[in-house]
């Protein structure tokens, strides 16, 4: 009787330990598949972000790791896009000369931090970002005032929030008035493509409802 009743406390020990693990497991399961359903992709998070602002012919796509490494050509064919001056890219300026209470993006008109979108087929011109500012300006703030310089790589990420070849003036964490280069927005067809969060995810977008959604500054800062 006594070796019975051993088994049965062995038994009841061993179906309890089984319990608590079935409850283990299943508490993980769940905790897993709420992570996965509540976690929000770039694209997920771009799309959102494009479509509450009224902007709804855009598409994303994904290319290889070594898409940089490729001509111009080459990134038209994977994104099909119309051609290669419809490959474009997003840049953080700073404001090197900007004067001492110019220290963040609250004046558009007179910004410490600019995006400048060009492409990537052009050669971007600075001076004439700086000459369009001088002007917007009404010719209130000294020429010398104005020097626009490619922003250190760890700026633009903390401006944007996108690393190198990734940068979109969509979604950033800083609210950066925008600069789109003139021969972008006289493209034809216009739905041009350029960085879209991620390195390997570009997104192309119709100029027009960029325009309305960013209202960018539209310069003519490149030559071809």
């Amino acid at each position: 009787m006594e070796a019975l009743a051993k088994l049965e406390r062995v038994q009841t020990r061993l179906l309890k330990r089984l319990s608590n693990l079935e409850s283990s497991l299943l508490s993980q399961h769940f905790s897993q598949n709420l992570s996965l359903s509540t976690s929000t992709t770039t694209e997920d998070r771009l799309s959102g972000i494009l479509r509450t602002n009224g902007v709804v012919d855009f598409s994303f796509k994904r290319v290889p790791s070594d898409y940089y490494d490729w001509p111009l050509e080459s990134r038209r064919d994977i994104v099909s896009a119309a051609s290669i001056q419809h490959l474009c890219k997003s840049i953080v300026l700073v404001n090197t000369q900007a004067a001492s209470n110019i220290i963040d993006c609250s004046d558009r008109n007179n910004s410490k931090y600019y995006v400048v979108v060009v492409q990537y087929a052009a050669r971007f011109n600075a001076e004439a970002v700086k000459n369009f500012l001088y002007i917007l300006n009404e010719s209130k703030i000294a020429k010398k005032k104005f020097n626009m310089r490619l922003a250190p790589e760890e700026t633009s990420v903390k401006l944007t929030g996108y690393e190198h070849n990734a940068v979109t003036c969509i979604g950033m964490k800083t609210n950066i008035p925008v600069i789109l280069d003139e021969a972008i927005a006289k493209l034809n067809p216009d739905f041009f493509w350029f960085g879209g969060g991620e390195i390997d995810l570009k997104l192309g977008i119709r100029t027009s409802e960029f325009i309305n959604f960013v209202k960018p500054f539209i310069v003519n800062c490149s030559s071809g």
